[in-house]
């Protein structure tokens, strides 16, 4: 178990605090640099000389010029290539002949359900001109056969 702590049990430092000899804050910046030895010199420069007769201002655009252009470098570089015409899935399935997709379906052992054409994303192909040219009295008979559940009504 601790031992209670008490301040009035412990002396206090004598009031007031000596003051500072004349002139010491005046010495200290003087002192602190005499004791701070500088750095061995070496026979090599840490920065090359063509950069080091350089000002200030133009060593830092010089620094800001070099680090966009290695953005702007990495950012092109990594853009995907112009893609060939046929390299999209639609451009490829639309080469094969429908006879062998028709085979390819038959022969698979699994089946092709509605949700699984639902995923596929529809190609851009130009509809008939049969399809388009629809009078709003079919467009109604042919929404009027779709069969319709009360729940949505």
């Amino acid at each position: 178990m601790k031992t209670p702590f008490r301040l009035d049990d412990h002396p206090r430092r004598p009031q007031p605090l000596a003051s500072p000899p004349d002139g010491y804050f005046d010495q200290l910046p003087m002192r602190v640099m005499q004791r701070v030895q500088p750095a061995p010199a070496t026979g090599r420069r840490p920065v090359p000389e063509w950069l080091a007769a350089l000002s200030a201002p133009l060593r830092t655009a010089l620094a800001a010029s070099v680090v966009l252009g290695g953005f702007a470098a990495s950012f092109l570089l990594n853009q995907p290539g112009p893609l060939p015409a046929t390299s999209s899935a639609a451009g490829t399935l639309a080469t094969v002949p429908r006879t062998e997709l028709v085979e390819y379906l038959l022969a698979s052992e699994q089946r092709v359900t509605l949700s699984d054409l639902a995923e596929l994303p529809t190609t851009e192909q130009a509809l008939p001109e049969a399809y388009l040219r629809a009078s709003p009295a079919e467009v109604q008979d042919l929404l009027d056969i779709q069969p319709t559940e009360d729940l949505y009504l």
